[in-house]
């Protein structure tokens, strides 16, 4: 029924990232033009925010390691970090954002776990106070918290799955193959080394602007308006 209702009609198919768009070519839509216009971020709220937050929790002399997501399972990679929280000594602390009741009664003690902020300026005070994201998802297309969290001159390191490393570049983070063992040498490295500082990540998270982002939305329609 779907090919049904979308082949044979005037259209362009716009995806966030280049891992969708290679599958639309391989897909019944394949015949179509498709055009990647990555999905963008508020750069005005998502910037370096200096806060007590370290402090609050008692981190200032640990290594933080932050997860982001709107509901916690495996898909997201929860068993990952539960994992590797099992890996790391006590130098380190995970915090996880975005958890419930359900979600706390399986995670580790050296787990912080914050089931809401107020608001995305309280978000970006703990992706500043982060040394670096942990984004270890099994399914993703353009994952917003990776921009979010360069955005806010953190690193990030992610699974090489969906369009989740085209967001990362030298700069800003690396990524690894599915396996917490590489993760955690990876968090390991950004957090004693300093590879990666603040101002790259900064000049990274242009990129993401979403008023660019929007731009491009009106040129393809003025384009293809041309055309037709």
């Amino acid at each position: 029924m779907k090919k049904a209702l979308f082949t044979g009609l005037e259209l362009t198919i716009v995806t966030p990232s280049q891992w969708l768009a290679n599958l639309v070519r391989e897909s019944y839509l394949k015949d179509y033009p498709v055009v990647v216009i990555n999905n963008g971020i508020d750069l005005d709220v998502f910037k370096p925010t200096e806060s007590d937050f370290k402090e609050k929790y008692g981190l200032k002399e640990k290594h933080v390691i932050l997860g982001v997501a709107s509901g916690w399972e495996k898909r997201k990679g929860l068993d990952v970090f539960i994992d590797l929280a099992q890996r790391l000594n006590d130098h380190f602390r995970i915090i996880l954002v975005g958890t419930d009741d359900k979600i706390d009664r399986q995670l580790p003690n050296n787990i912080i776990s914050i089931h809401r902020t107020q608001n995305q300026h309280e978000l970006a005070e703990i992706y500043t106070a982060a040394d670096v994201f942990a984004n270890p998802t099994r399914e993703e297309n353009y994952p917003t918290v990776n921009m979010e969290a360069i955005a806010c001159g953190t690193p990030v390191v992610t699974f090489r799955t969906g369009g989740s490393p085209e967001i990362i570049d030298e700069t800003c983070g690396t990524v690894v193959e599915c396996d917490v063992n590489e993760l955690k040498r990876e968090v390991e490295r950004i957090c004693t080394s300093n590879v990666y500082n603040q101002s790259q990540c900064i000049e990274r998270a242009r990129k993401f602007d979403e008023t660019k982002q929007f731009m491009r939305y009106i040129e393809l329609y003025q384009n293809v308006g041309v055309q037709l």
